[in-house]
């Protein structure tokens, strides 16, 4: 895989996700481009109530940037393709984003399943289901599902 879009949202296990994905790519001699979806968020900031649409996409874009940039600092720059920033549904913007950049596979962290998630479904699922490359989704795992050591 030459080319691998990891799709980051600024959850606690994002840097786990993107240190497996610096990982394989650089076992198989590729390189990662880093992803984050921006949409109008369920908590949106204080400061959006007085913006315009056109400002609170910009504020969100900017907040975007910055959390990809400092991403981006735990990518060895040899294996960095560079980051994107994708308007949308995160799903939907992480397939255009993969189409769109042309990369091989995608690289995406799994929250679990559970609650409304069984109904209609994950980002991680709706991925996997929609996009054209090939989707590793990582779980992480739990301290009580590790293997006993032998």
């Amino acid at each position: 895989m030459d080319r691998i879009l990891v799709g980051l949202d600024a959850s606690p296990r994002a840097a786990w996700v993107l240190q497996r994905a610096v990982e394989l790519a650089r076992r198989g001699g590729g390189k990662v481009l880093l992803f984050r979806a921006v949409g109008i968020p369920v908590g949106i900031p204080h400061e959006a109530y007085s913006m315009s649409p056109a400002s609170l996409a910009d504020l969100l874009e900017s907040e975007a940037k910055r959390y990809l940039e400092q991403a981006a600092t735990k990518v060895p720059p040899e294996l960095l393709l560079g980051t994107v920033i994708g308007v949308g549904t995160p799903w939907q913007a992480i397939c255009a984003a993969a189409d769109h950049n042309d990369v091989d596979m995608i690289v995406i962290g799994s929250h679990g399943y559970s609650g409304i998630d069984r109904l209609i479904g994950t980002t991680a699922a709706k991925v996997v289901n929609h996009a054209s490359q090939s989707v590793l989704v990582l779980r992480e795992r739990a301290p009580h599902d590790e293997k006993p050591a032998t």
